[in-house]
């Protein structure tokens, strides 16, 4: 298992990426992937340098069906000492699955910031899928795993509206209790703007410390760029992404596709900041996947001209 980057040097070059393209990039979409195409994605995603990468989700396969062969994806993922595969999962059944495959490395928990969405997503009120964290993280070191907890909905809910970044900060120091590898802010349906983003990023990052901070924004509003930019700056040191800009929340209405690997990857490292992931095969993946859905995905890099041009080089 990889071992994840925990610094908060805010002077740092470099970002740690995680590839969420298997789980969020792929369970609210109509067409029923195959095990055999996910794990394909998921071994062209590490030959273009993903260390990090969310296999699956642990969730009812009658709520989710594109999930519901993640141990049939576990049982196929590369033997792989430097990657780390991560199982997102939302209770106690979840996490148990997950540990029992054999091959889930970390334990991903979700802590919703409104009891609105909470209800919607996990059938529980918002302090309490805190306290399943909690537990979801102590299992996960019980079991020799990692654990690691992301507060959904930590710019805006779709039910209740702003969401008070005094209550994300009160739940990041709870979840920081169960002292979790990691603690995530996630745009669940891309309401974030960069002056928030900033703002919340500084204060949950100096609450934690020295607990990282991870970030997950969805593009929904064509800001998701722009928040990735500002996080960083405000020293988040780990960004998900999914390959192709694909993604969505079966449970939060207007939840559209997560910022993009390729386009998040463009960004960094054009600005100086190494991602560790090789361009080039990113695009080359996100045109072989079109083929598997059947449709041009959103991300913008793959559809622009290599910059700069092979004639140039």
């Amino acid at each position: 298992m990889a071992e994840p980057n925990s610094s908060y040097d805010l002077c740092t070059n470099s970002v740690e990426m995680v590839e969420v393209g298997p789980r969020d990039g792929l369970q609210n979409e109509a067409l029923a992937v195959s095990t055999a195409d996910k794990l394909e994605l998921i071994r062209r995603s590490l030959a273009a340098g993903v260390r990090r990468i969310e296999a699956a989700s642990f969730v009812n396969p009658r709520a989710v069906p594109q999930m519901a062969d993640a141990e049939a994806v576990c049982a196929g993922l590369p033997e792989r000492g430097d990657v780390t595969y991560i199982g997102l999962v939302l209770n106690r059944r979840g996490a148990e699955r997950a540990i029992a495959t054999g091959r889930i490395d970390q334990l991903g928990a979700v802590a919703v910031a409104t009891d609105g969405f909470a209800m919607a997503n996990q059938g529980q009120t918002s302090d309490g899928s805190v306290e399943v964290s909690q537990e979801i993280v102590a299992l996960a070191r019980a079991a020799g795993l990692t654990g690691q907890a992301t507060i959904s909905a930590a710019f805006g809910c779709p039910f209740e509206g702003e969401v008070g970044e005094d209550r994300v900060l009160a739940m990041a120091l709870a979840l920081a209790k169960a002292d979790p590898l990691e603690i995530a802010l996630a745009d669940t349906i891309g309401v974030g703007d960069p002056g928030r983003v900033q703002r919340l990023v500084t204060s949950v990052r100096e609450a934690i410390a020295p607990i990282p901070v991870r970030v997950h924004f969805h593009n929904t509003r064509g800001t998701g760029l722009a928040n990735v930019w500002a996080a960083v700056q405000a020293g988040a040191r780990v960004v998900d992404a999914s390959l192709g800009g694909l993604g969505g929340c079966p449970f939060a209405p207007g939840a559209a596709g997560n910022v993009a690997t390729e386009d998040v990857v463009y960004m960094l490292e054009r600005a100086g900041i190494a991602t560790g992931l090789d361009l080039a095969a990113l695009v080359e993946t996100n045109r072989w996947f079109a083929g598997v859905m059947g449709k041009e995905l959103p991300a913008m890099v793959a559809k622009a001209r290599a910059f700069p041009p092979a004639s140039a080089k």
